[in-house]
């Protein structure tokens, strides 16, 4: 299936890579030139997919795959040994909606044999895509988006950029448990938007919060399947190859620790890196930028501790809380690998404990808990479990 859907890369992209040093990333990616790779053995796959035609306003973004290929050839590896492949681009549909099933069934197909797609865009409606990728694996799937913006649009329309999450959460049969959002700047989204998220019981973060704790991302992250990446929440000064950049977003180093924490999350299985435009760009900051965000995902990814899901008692440390007022405990458990926290949220049927499900959490949410304050995210978990 893959072969028919994915085609070799531009050959100026891999044409100098034996002019590279031998520790440069280059040297140890296997590329589609010729013939499709064998994938099947890989850890990670690069795949672009050059189509803007979502957005309107930010034509050019389709080129980025490439500048962003070229980047990252670049760049020194880490001490470990790589399994890394570049796929090539997806095919453009002659609609959008043909691209957004080819996205999905190159993501699924890719996942299914258990390789972790970093898709390189394109504009961010291409999400909608990766997100229909978890249709046919059976998944509840939990998802993060940080954007500026909070795009549902309007309903009665086609799936664009500024509509995409509309379709995402409307769509049927649905298979998205949880979506958090993260780096929305509030001048830029309205209060219905907001309420909205609300109302789902899906959790929204604002950039000026998550910049005064970063660390507080990082649970977040962990509990997500899949990734998606809206270059335009990185501020103009680091990353001005969007048209309509915001002199306000994220620091270049911020984007990077939060792909980190992707990379080194054990259940998130893609990302998405959208809305990079080259027509804007400037002496290819942006491209560098996305090529070091997508390193530090590698990076993540190759220090994964494999805590997840907790399975054996004896390597985690359990802490207790008990509430006068409740009928059971919250119970912590926190990891010896990675010292990473989670928090265990029951599932009950006809008054009986049916499962028992483990939320990422920090450590303060713990101390939030020791004081007698029941953490937000246990209990917007406890409402979608009961």
């Amino acid at each position: 299936m893959l072969p028919e859907l994915l085609q070799a890369l531009t050959p100026s992209v891999y044409a100098d890579l034996e002019k590279l040093h031998p520790e440069q990333i280059g040297k140890h990616i296997v590329c589609h030139s010729a013939e499709l790779p064998d994938w099947t053995s890989l850890d990670i796959a690069l795949v672009g997919i050059k189509d803007d035609r979502g957005n309107t306003r930010n034509p050019g973004a389709a080129d980025a795959p490439d500048k962003v290929r070229e980047a990252l050839y670049r760049l020194y590896k880490g001490s470990y040994a790589l399994k890394i492949g570049d796929l090539g681009d997806i095919r453009p549909g002659s609609s959008l909606m043909d691209t957004y099933t080819a996205v999905a069934e190159v993501t699924g197909e890719l996942i299914k044999n258990k390789v972790v797609p970093i898709l390189i865009g394109g504009s961010h409606d291409l999400t909608y895509g990766q997100y229909l990728a978890y249709k046919p694996l059976n998944i509840l799937a939990n998802m993060v988006n940080i954007d500026e913006t909070i795009d549902i649009g309007e309903e009665d329309t086609a799936v664009n950029a500024d509509n995409f999450l509309y379709h995402i959460f409307a769509h049927q049969p649905n298979y998205l448990f949880d979506y958090s959002h993260i780096g929305y700047q509030s001048y830029l989204v309205s209060d219905k938007a907001i309420l909205a998220l609300d109302k789902l019981r899906f959790d929204c973060h604002r950039l000026g919060k998550v910049r005064q704790m970063m660390e507080e991302v990082e649970p977040v992250v962990r509990d997500a399947h899949l990734l998606s990446f809206d270059i335009g929440s990185i501020r103009q000064s680091d990353a001005p190859g969007h048209a309509e950049a915001s002199p306000n977003g994220f620091y270049g180093e911020e984007a990077c620790q939060i792909t980190r924490y992707a990379g080194m999350s054990d259940k998130l299985t893609s990302i998405g890196f959208y809305e990079m435009n080259p027509v804007y760009d400037n002496n290819q900051q942006t491209m560098k930028l996305v090529a070091q965000m997508i390193w530090y995902f590698i990076d993540g990814y190759y220090n994964r501790k494999h805590d997840y899901p907790i399975l054996h008692e004896k390597e985690y440390l359990k802490y207790i809380i008990d509430f006068d007022d409740n009928d059971y405990e919250l119970v912590f458990c926190k990891s010896r690998k990675s010292d990473r926290w989670w928090i265990e949220v029951p599932q009950f049927k006809n008054g009986e404990v049916k499962n028992r499900h483990y939320v990422p959490c920090s450590y303060q949410d713990y101390q939030q808990a020791s004081q007698g304050e029941v953490p937000e995210k246990w209990l917007r978990a406890y409402e979608k479990l009961n």
